[in-house]
């Protein structure tokens, strides 16, 4: 057994920290993150309550989930509306190798540097972890080693339920799409009308249909047959669905299926005959990629979030008409099934600083950032001399570019600070390394110096230096260590990145040593934040612009592509888009993380490629368009040997095998 070190968190200015200060002991070798999380949590975490009431907020706005986390109201946006907000951080990374390269922990790790080190004021806001990677190749997110979110099992699994509330109400409007073509097809315009409307007359959600049509009768008796027909019948074109189910598990099987093949699902042949099978092909998503999830990461209120539901957009109508949620009946039923998940989750970090877990969505299939609410409360929270840091997922071509042209829009905030996560092990696949793949042995390249190896995959991240300076922030580098890198090949790093636009590079060790490891990292983020004003944060690109401009944008100023193609689907899709009035939405692009272009096995700084748009989605109740790009999966699959298999229940009904 490891003997234990001890690392004093003593706060460096004389400024109140969120918590009292905590003496994080750590153990060499490092242990695994569940055994660490076991460890902690064993030495007696402070209740959440604790942590609620440090960090400013009433009893009134904190609900307890058990003793380890508990949701947020969203009433500190309206009590502390006229207080100044904090410093506003992104943390983001290079192209990762599927290995994931830390940036989570780095989040994790700067929070705890920044908060009980520095002693400033400090929220870490993070998303909640979706089942797919759990459970698959890459794990959790709870970030790692002695920068994580305790308890890690509760944060990995499920937490407060959200992810599921986000799967329960995309499910019950994908039932409820089905279940209205079958019965259309089996009723007439009036029997369809005295159904929906009942006894009672028109409800909340059959009088936002009623003011789409422009129809202001709410007499149902006093409706002609022609009204009826348009209030009750929407002539649903089965080729322009879009809406998927969801699941929050990858299962590369449900990419594409068949509904509809019970003996029960058979309409009148209106011409005679065998009864027609109701059916057709669809498909699932992965729940984290869903628009509900978009929708809950972009929302600011529960109101705006019942607004945002109501009119996704699950496809068109023979005449060429939108069918929305609305619609449909279901924007309020969704609202109901989500009252809870729109409230952030409250945890803490292993140095007991404050962590706001808020939505899920993927960075290479959605918008890959966590709520705009946790951020924007956890910014009032901090007040004008703190600090909030928030993570963008995959590479900041893809994470980074949608918190700045998405999230920000979508909230009004401006980052000062951007963080760029790079390891010694990506910058050397980038330069040239042998694949690196999950549960494989690195090939000695990755465990030996090899300077002239990183010199060449920095070219990676200069290119991310260069694109995130494009949005007006400070560059700060974080060099996440692992213990085979040398000092020859750390200092080749802070060389060329401080020579090519960084404000700043350090190198960490948070994942062994906690705060202490990013406290260099820390120091560098908050002289940086002094130099740059929030004025000076700008988008890439106007949102006046066409959609294809918008993406031409994207793919040449980020990716650094030489053009643009669209396949015909596209094209008519693009068309459809511009005449449903959704061109000026903001671009959220669905390609690969592993490179800047559209093949994962380019690696370094591509240039001169080609960008193949196969498809392009609305997401009308997010605002924005989802272009897919390449051979990536709305929903992953797994591989020979997922992660699950370590997972298990001990004698003592305690999580093993977790990371």
């Amino acid at each position: 057994m490891s003997s234990f070190s001890s690392t004093t968190n003593t706060p460096t200015k004389n400024t109140t920290p969120t918590t009292p200060p905590f003496n994080l002991p750590t153990k060499h070798p490092v242990p695994s993150d569940i055994q660490i999380s076991k460890d902690l949590t064993s030495l007696g975490l402070p209740p959440i309550s604790s942590i609620a009431s440090s960090l400013g907020l009433t009893p009134s706005e904190f609900i307890p989930w058990g003793p380890h986390k508990g949701k947020v109201t969203l009433s500190p946006l309206t009590r502390l509306s006229s207080t100044p907000h904090g410093n506003y951080v992104v943390v983001t990374g290079i192209n990762p190798t599927p290995l994931g390269e830390g940036k989570s922990t780095t989040t994790i790790g700067l929070a705890q540097a920044l908060g009980a080190r520095l002693g400033k004021k400090c929220v870490a806001c993070i998303r909640q972890p979706s089942q797919g990677p759990t459970f698959g190749v890459k794990g959790g997110a709870a970030g790692g080693g002695y920068s994580q979110v305790l308890p890690m099992e509760e944060f990995n699994l499920h937490l407060t339920g959200d992810i599921h509330a986000v799967g329960a109400a995309n499910n019950l409007l994908a039932a409820a799409l089905e279940t209205r073509m079958y019965h259309e097809a089996c009723q007439s315009d009036e029997a369809l009308f005295r159904r929906i409307v009942g006894k009672n007359g028109f409800n909340r959600v059959m009088i936002r249909r009623l003011e789409k049509l422009g129809i202001e009768k709410r007499n149902p008796e006093e409706f002609t047959d022609e009204e009826k027909g348009r209030f009750a019948r929407l002539d649903i074109d089965p080729s322009t669905i879009t809406w998927n189910r969801v699941l929050d598990v990858c299962d590369r099987h449900l990419r594409s299926v068949s509904v509809g093949l019970g003996v029960n699902e058979t309409v009148k042949n209106p011409a005679g005959g065998d009864r027609i099978q109701h059916d057709r092909t669809t498909g699932f998503d992965i729940t984290v990629a869903s628009e509900v999830m978009a929708v809950l990461g972009l929302t600011s209120d529960l109101t705006d979030m019942r607004e945002r539901l109501g009119r996704m957009v699950v496809g068109y109508s023979k005449s060429g008409l939108t069918v929305t949620a609305d619609d449909l009946g279901c924007g309020g039923a969704m609202t109901v099934l989500m009252k809870d998940a729109v409230m952030p989750t409250l945890m803490q970090t292993a140095e007991r600083t404050p962590v706001m877990v808020h939505a899920g969505p993927f960075a290479n299939i959605a918008t890959g950032n966590s709520s705009v609410v946790a951020d924007k409360i956890a910014l009032k929270l901090v007040g004008e001399e703190g600090f909030v840091v928030t993570e963008a997922g995959f590479g900041a071509d893809i994470g980074a570019e949608k918190f700045c042209d998405i999230k920000c829009r979508a909230s009004g905030l401006k980052p000062k600070v951007a963080v760029i996560v790079a390891t010694i092990r990506a910058l050397k696949m980038h330069g040239g390394g042998p694949q690196v793949k999950a549960g494989v042995t690195l090939a000695r390249v990755y465990t030996e110096e090899d300077v002239g190896l990183v010199r060449k995959g920095c070219s990676n991240l200069v290119r991310h230096i260069e694109n995130m300076k494009k949005f007006g922030v400070q560059v700060v580098v974080a060099v996440n260590r692992f213990k085979t890198d040398t000092p020859l090949e750390i200092e080749e790093v802070v060389k060329i990145a401080e020579s090519n636009g960084a404000y700043k590079a350090v190198m960490c060790n948070h994942w062994a040593e906690g705060g202490a490891g990013a406290e260099d990292l820390a120091r560098a983020v908050v002289d940086a934040a002094k130099v740059v004003k929030e004025e000076d944060f700008k988008y890439l690109y106007d949102e006046g612009l066409t959609i294809k401009e918008k993406i031409d944008v994207i793919c040449k100023e980020i990716y650094r592509a030489k053009e643009v193609t669209y396949t015909a689907l596209a094209l008519e899709q693009i068309a459809t888009y511009e005449t449903s009035g959704f061109e000026k939405f903001p671009i959220c692009m669905a390609k690969t993380q592993y490179s800047f272009s559209c093949d994962p096995a380019a690696k370094g700084a591509p240039v001169d490629f080609e960008v193949k748009i196969r498809e392009v989605r609305a997401c009308a109740g997010a605002g924005f368009l989802f272009p897919i790009a390449g051979d990536i999966m709305t929903v992953p699959g797994l591989p020979t040997r997922p992660g699950f298999y370590d997972v298990d229940i001990d004698e003592d009904g305690e999580v093993v095998g977790l990371f």
